[in-house]
Formats: C-alpha cells, sequence, structure tokens
C-alpha cells in the first residue's frame, strides 16, 4: 500500500475485508466503506492531505457513530455542523432491527464522538486549524453487531476470524502514516495504541494513547477532554 492516498488505502482495505466472514455471536457486520464511502471520501479528501503532526487512531465506529456518517467517531451532529460533511447514506447489506442506518436523520447521538470532536471543537475553535494539525482515523472500519443489538469490539473476535482482520487493518494503518507522516500516532484507547505499536514498530514514529471516551468507562464519564488534554500535554502534543 505504500505511496497510496487515503483514498486508494481505504478502497484497498474495503476490497480485503470484503471476503471475511464472522461467526455467532456476530450475527451483522456493518462496513461504512461501502454505503457511507462518499461521505468518507469527503472527509479524506478535505482532511485527509498533506503531512500532519498527529494522527489519532480509534477502534472501529460505534453504531451512532461512523455507522451513521462515515466519519470516525462521527457523531451526526458535530460531523455535519462543525466538521462540515453531510449527504445521503445508504443501507448495510443485512440492517440490525435494533441498530438501523438512518445517516444524518439518526436522532441518537454517539457519546464517544460527542467527546471526541467536541474536545477538538472547545480546544481549537474551527475544524480547519484542528486538521491542519492533527486527523483521526479508525483503526478498523466494520461495526460488529451481536443478535441482542450489542456490540462486539475486534478483541473479542476468536483468533482465526480476528487474524486476517488484524493483518489487513495494520497494513491499512501502516499505509496512513506513510501518507501523512506524523510524528506522533495516538491511540485512542489502548486497542488502538498496541495494533499501532505492532503495525508501525519499525517505523520513525512515536506512539502513545489517550483515555477512550466510551460511556462505559467510568473515568471517562468523570471529565474526559480534561484528562485527555493533560495526557497530550504530557506527551508533548498540547501546551496544557
Amino acid at each position: 500500500m505504500g505511496g497510496m492516498d487515503l483514498i486508494d488505502i481505504a478502497r484497498s482495505l474495503r476490497q480485503t475485508l470484503d471476503p471475511l466472514t464472522f461467526s455467532q455471536p456476530v450475527t451483522h457486520v456493518y462496513n461504512p466503506l461501502h454505503y457511507a464511502w462518499d461521505n468518507h471520501c469527503r472527509y479524506l479528501r478535505r482532511y485527509g492531505q498533506g503531512r500532519k503532526e498527529v494522527v489519532f487512531f480509534g477502534m472501529n465506529p460505534g453504531p451512532w457513530g461512523m455507522a451513521q456518517t462515515g466519519v470516525p467517531f462521527g457523531e451526526v451532529n458535530l460531523v455535519k455542523d462543525w466538521v462540515g460533511i453531510s449527504g445521503p447514506v445508504g443501507k448495510p447489506r443485512r440492517e440490525h432491527p435494533k441498530r438501523p442506518v438512518e445517516g444524518f436523520d439518526c436522532s441518537r447521538s454517539e457519546v464517544s464522538g460527542q467527546r471526541v470532536w467536541g474536545w477538538a471543537k472547545d480546544t481549537f475553535g474551527t475544524a480547519e486549524r484542528f486538521f491542519q494539525r492533527f486527523f483521526i482515523a479508525n483503526y478498523c472500519p466494520l461495526l460488529f453487531i451481536e443478535e441482542s443489538g450489542r456490540n462486539r469490539t475486534p478483541d473479542k473476535l476468536p483468533v482465526k476470524e480476528r487474524k486476517p482482520l488484524t493483518e489487513a487493518c495494520d497494513d491499512a494503518i501502516r499505509a496512513t502514516i506513510e501518507a501523512l507522516q506524523p510524528g506522533y500516532v495516538v491511540g485512542i484507547g489502548k486497542f488502538a495504541e498496541k495494533r499501532a505499536l505492532s503495525a508501525l514498530k519499525d517505523l520513525d514514529v512515536r506512539v502513545g494513547s489517550i483515555l477512550h471516551p466510551s460511556p462505559a468507562s467510568p473515568l471517562a464519564n468523570r471529565g474526559w477532554a480534561e484528562q485527555a488534554t493533560r495526557q497530550l500535554g504530557e506527551m508533548g502534543i498540547l501546551e496544557t
């Protein structure tokens, strides 16, 4: 994947992941690189050009975030009003009745996305100012849903299913870093940091992490933005 731009990398990753199959308890797999492809490309085209100082990586889409908008951590209102991306969104091949894809008509708000993009907005003011230095991507573009409607994160998949997935996603994260040439890669959560350390071990880039903003984390519910700012300050990325 060396020498590719971010749209080429995403297209190649989509193609590599298409034949993969996943077993129970996963019953539905959403790939927004298919049904929200146009919005994903708008995001990459507008903000994924040129060199970045820092690239943030999340784990995989949330049901009310990237699964709706095609943008990582893509909470509907902030993506539309602050990031400035919107447009029609299709449907996954098989839709879970408890996890409908309604695109920008979705009335649910993803807390993780609200926290990440809300922090960027409060810290930098404009999207242009944020993206001059930073970029946000997801390690894996697939959302895994169990019959109950519950998410299953990629780290909980059986080894035989996880291995080809991580190989493809490792290649894509590496190609993304080669394209954007940041000095720092920051995992949003420990899973993303661990995958970055593995995939980028021979590249000249520093890898760290910040607390994941999930509402399932009691720590994140106690002032996530302040903690993320402090952690980035300790890495020398932000002045605090």
